[in-house]
């Protein structure tokens, strides 16, 4: 069996403030973060490992993609770590892993009482798929089912748990924090949040069958829309994408993975704040 594991720091119990997160410039405060998304991660893997997983990817999914310290990540799982990467927080996912998990997520742009949240870039103020608004949590499980792999586990604050479960009833999640604001939450002890992940993390990956993975219909309509003109100028360079208002852009693609390559291009091409 072989899960794969993507893992962001927004969602990660004791981690609320947006320093804690920068790697340039949030020093101690973000070391101790590194120190935190580690062990978190290694709970996912322990409970991956006693569900029967003899293959764990994990892909360290924030910022840039090497946060995780790779001396104390479990030696069971592969690391991958690092950009460039074209399919960014899901790259290497393929139709031959049973079992998606993410861990250290965060909710969607604009969710209230919600940590630190936006959608890939600080630029995004929403973004649809066909329709249905989605954060990180549904574009990277698009992307798992469009290969036929459920999203089986959900691990962050209060608020992303419940986007988890609005689009696949069937998730399992873990709650390590609930938001009082976008910068501050009451948080469960580190010791107790990594217990409950590695509990879930074998429960989910045992249960994997049962959970239908999230197709998206084709064609795929995307729409995204940018909180300035300036990101949005940019973004809308790319060929394929149409500019439908001053902030707003979509685009329709014949399968969910070339939606999710134009959409992480529109991100890239349109920079951050």
């Amino acid at each position: 069996m072989k899960a794969f594991i993507s893992i962001d720091m927004e969602g990660i119990c004791g981690v609320v403030r947006e320093i804690e997160t920068h790697p340039t410039k949030g020093g101690e405060a973000y070391q101790q973060s590194r120190r935190l998304m580690t062990q978190e991660g290694n709970a996912a893997i322990e409970g991956c490992l006693k569900a029967g997983a003899t293959e764990v990817l994990m892909a360290d999914s924030h910022w840039n993609f090497d946060n995780l310290i790779p001396e104390e990540l479990h030696e069971a799982a592969t690391l991958l770590r690092g950009t460039p990467r074209g399919f960014a927080m899901m790259q290497d996912l393929d139709g031959s892993y049973d079992a998606a998990l993410f861990i250290g997520y965060h909710a969607r742009a604009g969710t209230p009482r919600a940590i630190l949240d936006h959608t890939y870039s600080g630029t995004i103020a929403g973004v649809r798929v066909n329709g249905t608004e989605v954060g990180e949590t549904g574009i990277n499980a698009y992307l798992a089912g469009h290969h036929g792999v459920p999203v089986v586990l959900v691990t962050g604050d209060w608020a992303v748990t419940a986007e988890a479960k609005a689009l696949s009833p069937n998730v399992h999640t873990v709650a390590v924090k609930d938001a009082t604001g976008a910068t501050s939450a009451r948080n469960l002890h580190p010791k107790k949040a990594r217990e409950q992940i590695r509990a879930g993390a074998t429960k989910a990956v045992r249960e994997a069958k049962t959970i239908p993975a999230l197709r998206a219909k084709t064609p795929v309509q995307m729409v995204v829309e940018f909180r300035g003109t300036y990101a949005a100028d940019r973004a809308a360079m790319i060929p394929t994408v149409r500019r439908v208002g001053g902030l707003r852009l979509e685009f329709e693609t014949t399968d969910y993975a070339e939606a999710f390559r134009t959409f992480y291009a529109m991100v890239t091409i349109a920079g951050d704040e």
